[in-house]
This record gives C-alpha cells, structure tokens and sequence, in this order.
C-alpha cells in the first residue's frame, strides 16, 4: 500500500525536508501543532506499531536518534520538545507509515497544549 509518505520519499510529492539519511526523511507537518512541527520518517515502509518485527525493531531506534540530533541541530534540544508515534485510528494514527511527530517551541503540559507559551524558534 502506498501512503503519502512513500509518495514523499520517492519524490512524487513535495515536502520541506529538514533531514535525510539511508534510512530516515524528516520534513515539516503541513498543519503544525506547534511553532516546530516535523515528521520523521522511515524509508522502509512500516504501516503501525504492531508492524514493526525483530527485524526491523532498529529503525524506531534510529527515528529518535534522528529526533535528537534534529533538536540539536535546531537548538532546541536544552529546552525541550516532545516526540510522539500515534498507533491505529483510535490512536489518532491517519497515515499507515509509521512516523514521529516532533513537536517544539512551545512550553507544552499535560494534557498536551495545556500551558501554552509561546517561544521564539
């Protein structure tokens, strides 16, 4: 099954993308949830949480890797952000291609979003 991300990594689709190893596209959200909003993919074609096997069980490994250089990179790891993997429709999951969301530049509380501040990115 094709998603839009295999779309994106095959170059069918643009997308803004900040980061791109042999294994890994991280590229911006087109309807961010905060100041910072990436996606970081895999390039292996996973479809869920459940999807993921022994052999492949590296890559999520790799994905927050990526997620943490990123922050670096951008100078928002000493602040903080979030990164959060969504499973399945009732885990609000809306394309099957596993995929991080990386989330910064905003104070974020729980419930998520509950103490909105603002910072400059």
């Amino acid at each position: 099954m094709s998603t839009i991300f295999d779309k994106i990594i095959s170059r069918e689709i643009p997308a803004e993308i900040v980061y791109e190893d042999d294994l890994s596209l991280a590229f911006k959200d087109i309807n961010p949830q905060a100041p910072v909003h990436l996606l970081i993919i895999p390039k292996q074609h996973i479809a869920t949480i459940n999807d993921i096997t022994e052999d492949n069980r590296e890559i999520v490994g790799h994905l927050y890797w990526v997620a943490a250089k990123i922050a670096a990179q951008y100078d928002f790891a000493k602040d903080g952000y979030r990164v959060v993997m969504n499973c399945n429709e009732d885990g609000g999951q809306s394309v099957y291609h596993i995929h991080l969301h990386l989330l910064a530049g905003i104070t974020m509380g729980w419930p998520p979003f509950a103490n909105n501040r603002p910072k400059q990115v």
